[in-house]
């Protein structure tokens, strides 16, 4: 699989690694093994290729950019021509160009498919990253079929067949029409690459790419270094190599991470050891505009060991990083060690096994403000090479990891991951990956826009607890606007809304004959397992039967017990004199926390009578409103709507409209108990 440095043997073919002088003698299938076994799968295919289809006229081998003199043999009649294919296919699969390593594989069986019988699950795996799934799926049936028990690729074709309904699974998710993808435009990312971002502050980044180095001993001239760059809605531009003093020629530089105070550099740097990548974490101090001579982190790093892709959690605290050390669950696991004042760490500690598994997680990122750790992985379920993975939690208690899914996933590598803390953790991130046409990993923006929220739940009887069916729900979200709904048989009810919030949103249910409630919302559970809509569960809701009242004991409020507030005809809407008296009831309850205050609400006599109670409810709505925003809590707040009932100013004298008795009768009455 794709990993870091994996782009360095996907460019244009290399100078060699051996020695001019030993080379002389060797011939094209020589030196193509010998590349092989030291890791250079790129530059051997070329020369397999060299020796499948020589040139009509031997060329001088400084004809080919290897650098070697003088001629030499390109055939060799003792090996067969189709096992040099094999290997050819081999190289490019390693080298990660899958069509070429396709095309051979398909020669390779045209040739002799009962003797290269594993080349069909190869092929099916090119497939697979070709994104052509049918032909995979038929490819990978037909290898087990023929398949014996011991085949050592069998149980490896089953979980292809389990990657690719994984697949199908993803690309069919409906969320992704949340998603913008976009591949960043980086100046010679497609056969240089552009990977691994780390943001230094602002628009600025560090990227890891390549760039050619003076040959020394005839040794592979491109390698990974780091890149100030500056990200722009389109891209990342203005490219400036980074500054570390007494750097050795030839070493691969990159994965980098920086301290939360931006003085201390971590950084990746590897090299191959007899074809094998051995890497190791160092941090540099920051020096002027560059930076020091990297030195090894002690704790780190183990002998016979590697460590890579360091980053600094965004509170300072860890160095995460992925290491082979021993310890872990696997392969690669994910630890963090304790970052010092010097830059140095304490001892690193295993993020656990729920985080880390048999197989790899790489290049860890945590996003603070979402509380998530994200990291590459080849574990299953996923949908082939490195997936990225996200688990809540810190340190080393953490969630069950989730897939993040098609299509912040691919069937190639995707790894490396970044978001902006004062956000959501996809609504503007960037990851790398090779899903291109590119030669290797490139940069990759990526939106999601917010799921829509939902709030339901449900009212009851507050003496039975039964759901009460057909009560009418009014519900002012954040920005104001109010939404109504009814609750069907079961008590239930659910509001789009339209603005993120969920708690403290104002709720006034009324019911014939149950008093008019007026609450606030409280989630108590979020439901996401639907993919496009947040399910935002309210606590219960209960209203209160209206007790029977003889007719002299409607007036539960007496005149010259409380204040009152008086309205325009037709109107529910507080004149500034009624909010100056509401201001002094509310000081009056802010001093005494026991306070209870009932509002009941009249009309004139105008109207008819359904009209006017709707009226007069709106009336003592409006008051009990305008407290329950200065803070008064709506426990503490009961109101009752009596419509044209009980006028305190006649309204007719000798057959003649009295204006201003209608007026007295346009009011609210507001009875304050201190007890």
């Amino acid at each position: 699989m794709k990993i870091i440095g994996r782009f360095l043997l996907l460019l244009i073919v290399c100078v060699g690694c051996l020695p001019a002088q030993s080379q002389q003698a060797k011939s094209v299938l020589q030196l193509a093994d010998e590349y092989f076994a030291g890791g250079e799968y790129y530059t051997a295919a070329h020369l397999y290729e060299q020796y499948l289809n020589p040139p009509k006229k031997q060329k001088t081998v400084s004809d080919f950019p290897l650098n070697i003199k003088g001629r030499r043999s390109l055939t060799n009649n003792n090996v067969s021509r189709t096992d040099i294919l094999f290997k050819q296919a081999e190289s490019y699969r390693l080298a990660h160009y899958w069509q070429d390593a396709a095309n051979s594989y398909k020669m390779c069986l045209e040739k002799s498919a009962a003797q290269y019988g594993d080349a069909l699950y190869w092929h099916a795996v090119c497939d697979r990253s070709l994104g052509n799934y049918l032909a995979a799926e038929e490819s990978l049936k037909q290898f087990l079929s023929g398949a014996g028990k011991n085949n050592p690729y069998k149980v490896a074709a089953e979980k292809e067949l389990q990657t690719i309904q994984f697949i199908r699974q993803q690309l069919s998710r409906p969320d992704s029409v949340l998603v913008k993808l976009q591949k960043l435009d980086v100046p010679n990312s497609s056969v240089s690459g552009a990977f691994a971002p780390v943001h230094m502050g602002g628009a600025q980044f560090l990227i890891s790419s390549t760039q050619k180095d003076t040959v020394v001993n005839g040794a592979n001239p491109y390698n990974s270094h780091l890149y100030y760059a500056n990200l722009n809605e389109g891209g990342m531009e203005n490219l400036i190599p980074v500054s570390l003093s007494k750097i050795a020629p030839m070493i691969n530089q990159g994965a980098a991470g920086i301290s939360i105070d931006g003085n201390y550099l971590y950084l990746t740097q590897w090299k191959k050891v007899n074809g094998t990548t051995v890497s190791s974490i160092y941090f540099a101090r920051k020096e002027g505009n560059s930076w020091s001579a990297p030195i090894a982190l002690p704790l780190v790093n183990i002998k016979g060991h590697s460590s890579k892709q360091p980053f600094c959690s965004p509170d300072g605290k860890y160095l995460f990083f992925s290491s082979d050390r021993p310890g872990g669950s696997g392969k690669f696991d994910i630890w963090l060690a304790p970052i010092k004042s010097d830059g140095t760490t304490g001892e690193p500690v295993n993020a656990g096994s729920v985080i880390n598994s048999n197989d790899d997680e790489l290049a860890p990122f945590y996003h603070n403000n979402s509380a998530t750790l994200v990291f590459a992985s080849n574990r299953w379920p996923g949908m082939g090479g490195y997936d990225l993975f996200a688990a809540k939690g810190s340190e080393t208690s953490w969630n069950t990891p989730e897939n993040m899914g098609h299509p912040v996933n691919s069937s190639r590598d995707d790894i490396y991951f970044f978001a902006p803390e004062k956000a959501g953790l996809l609504s503007n991130a960037i990851f790398s990956s090779d899903r291109g046409t590119g030669c290797c990993l490139e940069t990759y923006r990526i939106s999601k826009a917010p799921k829509n929220k939902l709030l339901a739940g449900t009212i009851r009887d507050c003496k039975d607890h039964l759901p009460v069916a057909d009560a009418t729900i009014v519900l002012k979200d954040a920005s104001g606007e109010a939404i109504t709904t009814t609750t069907d048989a079961n008590g239930k009810y659910a509001f789009n809304l339209k603005s993120p919030t969920g708690n403290n949103m104002a709720l006034s249910i009324t019911k014939e004959l149950y008093n008019d409630t007026l609450a606030n919302s409280h989630i108590v559970n979020t439901d996401e397992t639907d993919l496009l809509i947040d399910k935002l569960i309210n606590e219960d809701l209960c209203i209160e039967l209206t007790p029977e009242k003889k007719p002299e004991e409607v007036l539960v409020i007496k005149a010259e017990d409380v204040v009152t507030v008086y309205f325009d005809f037709d109107k529910s809407i507080l004149r500034t004199e009624v909010v100056n008296k509401l201001d002094s009831i509310y000081a009056v309850m802010a001093e005494n926390i026991v306070a209870t205050i009932q509002i009941s609400g009249y009309t004139d006599g105008l109207g008819s009578v359904e009209y006017n109670k709707k009226l007069s409810d709106r009336r003592a709505r409006a008051v009990a409103e305008y407290l329950i925003q200065k803070g008064i809590d709506t426990s503490r707040i009961s109101f009752v709507s009596f419509g044209a009932c009980c006028p305190v100013e006649m309204e007719l004298i000798n057959g003649r409209d009295n204006a201003d008795g209608r007026s007295r009768n346009r009011r609210a009455l507001i009875n304050i108990k201190k007890d």
